[in-house]
């Protein structure tokens, strides 16, 4: 009896520590930017873009991945079905032109991500009409339609932000988003005002305080769009790497860059602390000792002056093995207690194994799967307990299967489970399935499994365990 004790003591402390039976974090954001402007998918096909992304899947998913980043509309267009936005050339090869045979890749990615038990964050350029490149609009393309409503600079053509028109239509895109599709995440890059070209001029005639108050606007109207149409839908920004250099502010980094808040008008420290977003990810795509932009530097200062809401790190994969600082970039990760997870850039560097660095999250940094990093500030709901819990010998091996709680509302729903094995550290599945596959052998081996409920916000209900034989 007393060794029974000690052992649901133990196995309760391990439930409530953050960390895994490996040592690694419990909860942490692994997520993986699938982009779509670098031209990756143009004239791909339906077929062989499905098969390519499920391969793609597949590997992030051994990798540890729990969250997918999909680029959805890189120029004022769609890689979904939209009556608001002509479909991207990204997509087809021509904007305006639907995929054939038909199909809808961001609730193809819904449905994939969320059978993998990962998340999908619908990723849209805010105010990007007009990428370099593209030399054909369609018809319905904004730039055609209503040419006052944007400015050309460098190539490009960009939503004015000083527009509350604008800043209007940006918001409906991302409602119809979230009211039509089952994302997890809205999430928005680094491209406010233009990145500065020399000798090009923003043609607005105003100054740096009143554009970054157009982007202030701007983020808190979308924001409060995402929680009045889906409550739960997290909110995420993908800055430059740089808010500020000392030289520029006191509290800035001892960095030599460009600047979120001087060159794009892009104030993420407000943002952070009014509250107006849900989750940052800085893309510190530097080497550690970075003449300009040290690694170490930045890392160290989004730490301490973004912990209002939760930080995650954009990592450049292919310049992170290049410089072999993969496993000291992860220390820094570990020794900075801010910083709650990390987003690669980009998902394909990390398919194809450059550097062998997916080799060494799905071996050593990934190896056990993650929960989400909790957002109390959304909401703090604990759902029920799982019912029902029984192992079944079915055609397709010895099953441990489970039913749902009831939920009252969207707070207290069950939308994924967490599988435990022997302890309450050791997580062996995160599922959107009421089973899991037992690994049987021979009968003679005792083991306890665990099964909690998962909340949209990944708020865990208790466990509910279960004694087999395998």
């Amino acid at each position: 009896m007393r060794k029974t004790v000690l052992f649901l003591v133990i196995s309760l402390i391990s439930y409530l520590l953050p960390l895994t039976s490996n040592g690694q974090p419990k909860r942490e954001f692994r997520g993986a930017w699938i982009q779509c402007v670098n031209g990756q998918f143009i004239g791909m096909g339906t077929e062989k873009m499905q098969k390519t992304l499920t391969y793609q899947l597949d590997e992030l998913q051994k990798d540890g991945v729990n969250a997918i980043i999909f680029q959805v509309r890189p120029e004022c267009d769609a890689l979904y079905q939209s009556s608001i936005e002509p479909w991207s050339r990204f997509l087809t090869g021509r904007q305006g032109v639907a995929p054939s045979p038909y199909w809808d890749p961001l609730q193809w990615m819904v449905d994939e991500c969320h059978k993998r038990g990962m998340e999908l964050h619908a990723w849209i350029n805010p105010f990007r009409a007009k990428t370099k490149f593209t030399n054909e609009l369609a018809s319905n393309n904004i730039v055609v339609q209503r040419p006052d409503l944007v400015f050309p600079y460098d190539g490009l053509y960009i939503l004015d932000p000083s527009k509350q028109e604008n800043r209007d239509n940006i918001c409906r895109v991302a409602a119809d988003i979230i009211r039509r599709y089952d994302v997890d995440g809205f999430h928005i890059d680094d491209y406010f005002y233009p990145y500065p070209t020399p000798e090009c001029v923003i043609p607005d005639g105003l100054n740096g305080d009143q554009r970054r108050h157009n982007v202030d606007l701007f983020i808190e109207q979308l924001h409060d769009t995402i929680r009045a149409v889906k409550p739960w839908v997290k909110f995420g920004v993908s800055p430059f790497g740089i808010y500020r250099n000392k030289t520029s502010d006191p509290n800035g980094s001892d960095t030599h860059g460009l600047q979120n808040y001087d060159d794009l008008y892009a104030d993420i420290l407000l943002w952070i602390n009014k509250g107006w977003i849900d989750y940052c990810v800085p893309q510190l795509y530097w080497e550690i000792g970075h003449p300009r932009a040290d690694y170490k530097t930045l890392i160290q200062w989004w730490n301490q002056y973004a912990s209002a809401r939760p930080l995650f790190i954009g990592e450049d994969i292919e310049r992170t093995t290049k410089a072999n600082q993969t496993d000291e970039k992860f220390r820094l990760h570990n020794e900075n207690p801010n910083v709650g997870g990390t987003v690669l850039w980009y998902a394909k560097a990390a398919v194809d194994n450059i550097g062998g660095y997916g080799t060494q999250l799905r071996e050593r940094y990934w190896r056990e799967p993650a929960l989400q990093p909790l957002m109390s500030f959304i909401d703090d709901t604990t759902p029920g307990k799982v019912k029902k819990v029984k192992p079944v010998w079915t055609s397709d091996g010895y099953i441990l299967f489970w039913k749902a709680p009831k939920s009252k509302s969207w707070k207290d729903e069950t939308v994924k489970y967490v599988v435990y094995q022997d302890d309450l550290s050791h997580v062996v599945a995160i599922t959107t399935n009421p089973w899991f596959v037992l690994p049987y052998e021979n009968g003679k081996t005792k083991h306890t499994y665990y099964v909690t409920s998962l909340n949209r916000l990944s708020n865990e209900g208790a466990p509910v365990k279960k004694k087999v034989k395998l």
